[in-house]
């Protein structure tokens, strides 16, 4: 299928969590899993795994199921993480520091080159092996190391300037944790991670 056509934003967020279970019965040896199995496990409608798949080719056997190898090949293409997808952190405070460190724990291909600051202290600075470059190199750094994905740590008030940076850059998607709107006229993915409006979202739920 062309990535072309539309797929709805929530298919694409459950196939990750196909992968993560797959992967985790390749790890013990399993080979083939059933869309009702699957869905049992994942407390997913076995029908809405199988649509998912759907979308993107015939990956089971009838009576048989999924081959658990194969079908993790075909989601890691589809998600684009059979090649390698290199990542530039900007923004180097306590929460640059910490994703940066996450490397040893980042799977399929992902990995973090690069992370940059504005304040000259901390230039030279490493984290987890990665020393800190001014901002001023990013447009160079991400040509050459050919980075595709930025994460923006920084504060509400500089994210929208360091969006535009990354964006002009070359940058393709951007994880942003400020808490605000980022606004683009070009054709970038965009995606937020904020923390506070999880836990409001949970609150709800509370008794």
């Amino acid at each position: 299928m062309a990535k072309t056509e539309k797929i709805s934003e929530a298919v694409i967020r459950r196939l990750p969590i196909y992968l993560r279970y797959l992967t985790h019965l390749q790890e013990m040896g399993i080979t083939t899993v059933s869309s009702q199995q699957m869905g049992s496990t994942l407390d997913v409608n076995p029908a809405q795994i199988r649509k998912d798949l759907a979308a993107f080719g015939e990956f089971g056997k009838k009576g048989i199921g999924y081959d658990v190898q194969y079908l993790i090949g075909k989601i890691r293409h589809i998600l684009n993480i059979d090649q390698e997808l290199r990542i530039a952190v900007v923004g180097a405070g306590h929460l640059g520091h910490a994703i940066s460190n996450y490397n040893d724990y980042l799977r399929d291909n992902m990995r973090i080159v690069a992370i940059f600051d504005t304040d000259p202290q901390k230039f030279g600075e490493e984290i987890a092996g990665l020393k800190i470059q001014p901002l001023a190199e990013l447009k160079q750094t991400v040509k050459t190391r050919h980075i595709r994905l930025g994460i923006i740590t920084v504060p509400d008030f500089a994210a929208q300037m360091v969006a535009d940076e990354l964006i002009d850059a070359g940058i393709e998607g951007i994880l942003n944790f400020a808490p605000i709107t980022l606004r683009t006229d070009k054709e970038v993915r965009i995606d937020y991670a904020d923390l506070t409006s999880s836990l409001q979202s949970l609150a709800y739920y509370l008794n």
